[in-house]
């Protein structure tokens, strides 16, 4: 089931991929704007599968220098190319400033719980013990309850039997 996943994952991939190709083509025959978000648009795809995809936006921005006569020679960088390496840089170093400030309280939590449970009474086995002990004093809590209404009842009861023997000398009188 896996490898049935797998391979219609890269076909919508390729049908995508087609759909981008043909998108440039067809843009780039008819004088359109050939901009990452345009050819996105026109191909039905989302503008990040062009970024994900490099030689798909490497032929973009090559149609779009090819159109506008400003082909550079290969292997040279262009203004536009240079622009997107930079934004695209400077959103990795954001992702990953991001994941380092994440890993480093991380870090910092455990490491302040592994000190914690080094210096006292922090480690498992004392918790582990007051969770016993707990259990232990809630049933005798409970135990001493049930005994105090089985006492108070049989006091009651003794009252009762206390104000009928009281009725009854006082009658005889």
């Amino acid at each position: 089931m896996t490898s049935a996943m797998s391979n219609g994952r890269e076909a919508g991939t390729e049908r995508r991929r087609s759909r981008v190709q043909e998108a440039i083509t067809t843009a780039a025959r008819h004088g359109t704007p050939l901009t990452a978000s345009a050819i996105a648009r026109a191909a039905q795809v989302d503008r990040t599968f062009l970024y994900r995809h490099r030689d798909l936006l490497d032929l973009l921005h090559a149609a779009g220098l090819r159109s506008a006569g400003e082909m550079p020679e290969p292997g040279t960088a262009t203004r536009a190319s240079l622009q997107a390496d930079l934004a695209n840089a400077n959103a990795r170093a954001a992702r990953l400033s991001a994941r380092v400030q994440q890993l480093e309280t991380l870090l910092s939590r455990h490491l302040g719980n592994q000190a914690w449970h080094e210096s006292g009474p922090g480690g498992p086995a004392c918790t582990e013990e007051l969770q016993q002990t707990i259990t232990k004093l809630e049933q005798r809590t409970a135990d001493l309850t049930t005994a105090l209404e089985e006492r108070e009842a049989e006091l009651k009861a003794a009252r009762e039997a206390n104000r009928q023997l009281t009725r009854a000398l006082n009658q005889r009188e």
